[in-house]
């Protein structure tokens, strides 16, 4: 199977050896109004995202009314919403004639600007002002629109929440067979923002992601408070990062409550930056930062005594003492200096080099 390991948007590489790529999913948090929605973009890219999305969906072409009233009780998150599914969705659709005006106040703020579209219109009316598209985890099994979304060339990323293995597979196929450009995400859709979401939101898919497809971006889409989550799966590889984004998470919406806000958001990214610093190359040696450390730490064959020329080294008139200078005899070498004659006076405490030994 092939896809690309490394991809671009708007000239910006994404790739295991990037930085990570943080994208705020402002998704319904603009209330329904083109200001707020503005003011997110400029809020997010302040908090350091490196893009905003929404989600551009009807809800006349999301969820079916009359299927939702007969499943009776509203469950899971959408417990908590005071109106029912079609109208919670209906009031936090996305207006698409905010469009261009939107993509023109993220090129403003310099922060790319996309979304999750959930229906070919949908697609149809933003392409010519995204540079990548986010596929929803509860479109996982549409692979005809996966397909439709795919075969524009553009960067897919797909979250893969509420799945199995098999499902992400042919969900997978459906992107490569006509684009490489994808971005594989794992994800977890509770949410209600619940602690006891972290038991489930098992990070280590990353690592099977990894082996499945080896050297695919991965990524993570969450839903559980703090960072812990993103700090976890950058660790393991991720390298696009999705959470949503609100002003205030006191307002009254679908998605506020569990969203990250301008102060959390800045927080997240800063102790991401230091962990992707701290990850480093994986080749194990001295480090530029510690090759005083080299000399101050470690130990070198030192004398017990005076000695003077011609004398013989023997067990007793050695030590192992810090410092080590670079040209030291080093402990682990000892046995290779005894019975050998000085070729000058040393002093006590003074360490030994090869080129103060006769051969």
């Amino acid at each position: 199977m092939q896809y690309n390991s490394s991809i671009m948007i708007n000239g910006r590489s994404i790739d295991i050896n990037s930085p990570s790529y943080f994208v705020a999913d402002i998704a319904a948090n603009h209330n329904g109004d083109l200001s707020t929605a503005k003011e997110l973009i400029w809020l997010a890219k302040e908090a350091g995202a490196d893009a905003v999305k929404f989600q551009h969906f009807l809800a006349d072409k999301i969820v079916s009314d009359y299927g939702f009233k007969r499943l009776g009780a509203q469950a899971g998150h959408q417990a908590a919403w005071r109106k029912s599914v079609y109208e919670t969705y209906k009031d936090a659709e996305f207006d698409r004639d905010w469009n261009e005006t939107l993509a023109l106040e993220a090129k403003k703020a310099n922060i790319d600007y996309f979304t999750s579209p959930y229906d070919i219109d949908a697609v149809k009316s933003i392409d010519k002002y995204v540079p990548a598209y986010k596929i929803g985890s509860g479109d996982i099994t549409w692979l005809e629109f996966i397909e439709y979304v795919a075969k524009l060339g553009k960067p897919v990323m797909i979250a893969t929440g509420a799945s199995d293995m098999r499902e992400v597979e042919q969900a997978v196929n459906s992107i490569v067979k006509y684009n490489l450009n994808i971005v594989l995400m794992q994800c977890n859709t509770n949410y209600t923002g619940n602690l006891e979401n972290f038991r489930c939101v098992n990070l280590n898919v990353l690592k099977t992601y990894a082996v499945r497809y080896p050297n695919m971006i991965l990524g993570i889409s969450d839903h559980t408070p703090g960072c812990a989550t993103v700090l976890g799966a950058i660790a393991l590889g991720a390298r696009v990062i999705e959470k949503h984004f609100t002003a205030d998470n006191n307002q009254e919406g679908p998605d506020h409550a569990f969203s990250m806000n301008p102060v959390t958001w800045k927080e997240m990214v800063e102790r991401s930056r230091e962990l992707e610093n701290a990850l480093g190359s994986g080749i194990k040696k001295v480090e530029e930062n510690e090759i005083t450390t080299v000399v101050l730490q470690r130990r070198a064959i030192r004398l017990t005594q005076n000695l003077s020329k011609g004398e013989i080294l023997t067990a007793n008139l050695l030590e192992e003492l810090r410092p080590a200078p670079a040209d030291a005899v080093p402990p682990y070498q000892k046995g290779e200096i005894i019975g050998k004659r000085l070729k000058y006076d040393k002093e006590k405490g003074d360490y030994i080099k090869f080129t103060d030994l006769e051969d």
